[in-house]
């Protein structure tokens, strides 16, 4: 089983609800100040956890008190993403957690840098480059390194997280005044296309910090994996909220096969995420499918289907779906409420298991066919298991020399199953 971790954010994440969390679950403070220390900025900053409570639950509010001394009164109004990033690599921190904060780093230069149209290196943080959001960061690393949290093929560690509040208002920044969210969480959203909703709540409950941790390290952004839970860690923000302003931490195991249910924290490169739209139609000219369906595609579906179905005052109707990519379930949902007389579309975001595949060229008397090959396994020890000559090109084939599609088909298949 690998050891991996659920960020649930009702109320929004930051970096120290992040460090909160970690420290609540166990990871000691001492630990965190002294690997944080050989970054360089232990003249700069004090670290202190207190216990407070939120709406009656108690949680752990981590508290990052600058010093200002005039000697380092500079670096209080921010750093250089290349200084962040030697002040990392000479610390000589815990290779993983050395990593992820590099990663969490460069993403938030990616995401100001689009913001203010200059590249990443040149971004100064202002706020970002502060010693607290260096701490947080750094220290949240730390901590997730400290709980052995496993990671992936690609060294990133087995996070998953829950959609986001948007939260709402105006929020002072050294940009200025800026409505919430602000323009870097709203890039960072963007960068990873995440779910987003309004919790009815009119504060800034994620910042640049807590959304670049959880932009950078989650692997999906949807309701908890199958999990055995085994510890649950609770980071307190500093507001004061209509529902208890905590970040949870949930820590457990990924469910193996002897309990028959799919293990969704495995690294296999099959597993990929899906988002998939569904809504139902009784009032829309038929004829307009058609181009719902072309405008779907064109605009990134992977597949678009529809269903006969049964609805109220026992009308005929049409229940449309359509699966996606994330990254294009907004323009799908727009086509949908632009092409069709749908009120409201579902969405959902799941998991789906695909198969290796490849086009090849096969030669036939009539022409070349493309034949779509698919295998289980690596490329190495690839076992095939679906090989399909593409229709258009058997169609096309079929027309220009007047015999049946049939025959090109099955002329295509024999000749790539000979010359293999």
């Amino acid at each position: 089983m690998k050891k991996i971790a659920y960020l649930q954010c009702p109320t929004g994440i930051s970096g120290d609800m992040c460090l909160g969390s970690l420290v609540s679950l166990g990871v000691p403070v001492e630990y965190l100040v002294e690997k944080l220390n050989a970054l360089g900025i232990e003249q700069e900053y004090q670290l202190r956890a207190e216990l407070v409570h939120r709406q009656t639950q108690q949680a752990t509010k981590i508290h990052v008190d600058l010093v200002h001394h005039q000697h380092y009164h500079h670096h209080h109004h921010g750093r250089h993403l290349p200084e962040i990033e030697k002040m990392i690599l000479k610390a000589k921190l815990p290779s993983q957690a050395q990593a992820w904060s590099l990663a969490v780093f460069r993403q938030l230069a990616v995401a100001e840098g689009a913001v203010h149209g200059i590249e990443p290196e040149k971004v100064h943080f202002h706020e970002v480059g502060a010693v607290d959001t260096i701490v947080d960061i750094v220290g949240t690393c730390l901590g997730l390194d400290w709980l052995g949290i496993d990671s992936n093929q690609e060294g990133l560690p087995l996070i998953y997280c829950s959609p986001f509040p948007t939260g709402g208002g105006t929020v002072r920044a050294a940009h200025g005044q800026m409505a919430v969210p602000v323009p870097v969480v709203l890039k960072l959203w963007e960068m990873r296309s995440c779910p987003v909703y309004s919790n009815g709540i009119e504060k800034e409950l994620v910042t640049p910090t807590g959304a670049a941790i959880a932009t950078t390290l989650a692997r999906s952004f949807s309701s908890p994996p199958p999990i055995i839970l085994k510890q649950v860690g609770l980071g307190a923000g500093s507001l004061d909220l209509l529902i208890p302003n905590i970040l949870r931490l949930w820590i457990g195991e990924s469910v193996n096969e002897k309990t028959n249910i799919p293990d969704f924290a495995n690294t296999s490169p099959n597993l990929e995420i899906i988002s998939v739209l569904e809504t139902q139609i009784d009032d829309l000219n038929p004829q307009a499918i058609g181009y719902v369906f072309d405008a779907l595609f064109a605009a990134g579906a992977v597949d678009v289907f529809t269903q006969s179905i049964g609805m109220k005052k026992s009308r005929p109707g049409l229940l449309l779906t359509v699966i996606c990519y994330p990254e294009h379930l907004a323009s799908c949902e727009e086509i949908l409420f632009r092409e069709t007389t749908t009120l409201g579309i579902r969405r959902t975001t799941e998991q789906r298991t695909i198969l290796q595949r490849e086009i090849q060229q096969v030669k036939t008397p009539y022409g070349n066919v493309r034949v779509k090959v698919a295998w289980k396994g690596q490329a190495t020890e690839k076992s095939i298991t679906n090989v399909q000559p593409e229709y258009e090109d058997c169609a096309d084939l079929a027309r220009k020399h007047n015999i049946p599609w049939r025959e090109i088909q099955r002329l295509a298949l024999h000749n790539w199953y000979c010359q293999t």
